[in-house]
């Protein structure tokens, strides 16, 4: 996920431009493939940086 929001800022996105866009990407495939929801939440939160991560 840290390359995927690298990438993003290196457009000139900032940090929670990047992760803003991430979350409309995950909302966009969940909309469009409704039966797989749930394996792209899983597929998100397992690449996503957690809370309490001190270097994302």
């Amino acid at each position: 996920m840290q390359e995927l929001i690298d990438r993003l800022k290196a457009l000139g996105l900032s940090d929670e431009q990047a992760l803003k866009s991430i979350e409309v990407m995950k909302d966009f495939a969940k909309e469009k493939f409704p039966f797989f929801a749930g394996a792209i939440n899983k597929v998100f939160e397992k690449y996503s940086p957690k809370e309490d991560d001190f270097m994302p």
